[in-house]
């Protein structure tokens, strides 16, 4: 789990990407997310969009974001039952598959902001 953030605001007011990985299966899910968003707000929208279609997640890993060290994130993983796995300080590699995700993704953005010139 990750967060792209710095993107220009959409007219509901998100500013930033969460980024999930499925481990296993390497499915990718984007959850749109403001900067403003709180811990629990963020276990809200974790609840709507993937344990509504995945279910209970065995263990989670993230960096040391604000988000993820918080106490309740904390007592929301322990109440779900799920093993917290923070990665050690600059070390993304121990989370590369959301790294690689979210360079992917940073291109494709790119890409589409990009203004199109066709020689003529």
């Amino acid at each position: 789990m990750d967060f792209v953030s710095g993107l220009p605001r959409t007219r509901r007011g998100h500013d930033s990407i969460w980024v999930i990985v499925d481990r296993l299966t390497k499915s990718v899910h984007f959850l749109l997310a403001k900067t403003t968003f709180g811990a629990d707000q963020l276990a809200q929208l974790f609840i709507k969009e993937i344990v509504r279609l995945h279910g209970v997640p065995a263990s989670i890993v993230s960096d040391r974001g604000f988000y993820f060290t918080s106490k309740y994130w904390n007592s929301f993983v322990t109440a779900l039952g799920t093993k917290l796995n923070l990665t050690t300080a600059f070390h993304p590699e121990s989370d590369r598959q959301s790294e690689r995700t979210i360079q992917t993704l940073e291109d494709m953005l790119r890409a589409h902001t990009l203004p199109c010139s066709i020689p003529s």
